[in-house]
């Protein structure tokens, strides 16, 4: 009886053992359909609104666009602000690009502001970007994290493209994670703008 059970028990060790590696490869190809491409991770399509009460403090960061501009938060108080994060390779900011050049335009006369913050790309793809679809608002260039340190909290960092609509004072209103859609965001720029 002892001889039987050793080689049965081995077997079922030995299957118990392929388990943790066929749950990891069968979570890694269920995980890398849904999510990456091109060695982006996407966010999940979450929108969040917060009440003016329950705001945090004004987000600060500066930059120096791909123009050689000077770019500041703190110097667009007053104004409402969208912070868009993405960068050229990734298909979902080139999918939501042309929308929020319209959106740009569309809110210019009431005085909200856009700004990029582009996490990957030198100058060139960024500029090639910008020209292909027609983006006309500036972009800071972010390969060092510096901005994505001082949006953490509010931008996961692997999570791209999102889109931030700061307050007149500053402060995070809404939040889109993932590719934004053009009603939702022209929704809450209403709502913000409202205040």
């Amino acid at each position: 009886m002892t001889p039987r059970r050793a080689p049965v028990r081995r077997h079922l060790l030995g299957a118990l053992g392929l388990l943790p590696a066929a749950a990891l490869l069968a979570a890694c190809g269920t995980d890398t359909s849904d999510r990456y491409d091109s060695g982006y991770v996407g966010g999940d399509g979450v929108t969040t609104e917060i009440p003016p009460e329950d705001r945090a403090e004004p987000l600060d960061f500066t930059g120096t666009t791909y123009a050689g501009e000077e770019f500041a938060a703190a110097d667009q108080r007053g104004e409402v602000l969208v912070v868009n994060v993405w960068y050229a390779a990734c298909p979902p900011c080139r999918k939501e690009a042309p929308e929020l050049q319209a959106i740009n335009e569309e809110y210019a006369e009431d005085g909200v502001q856009f700004v990029g913050v582009n996490v990957r790309d030198a100058a060139g793809p960024a500029q090639a970007f910008e020209q292909n679809y027609g983006i006309t608002y500036p972009s800071l260039p972010d390969t060092d994290a510096q901005i994505m340190y001082a949006l953490r909290g509010q931008v996961a960092p692997n999570a791209v493209p999102s889109t931030l609509v700061l307050d007149r004072e500053g402060r995070v209103a809404a939040r889109i994670s993932g590719a934004a859609d053009g009603s939702v965001l022209r929704a809450m720029l209403d709502r913000v703008l409202a205040e």
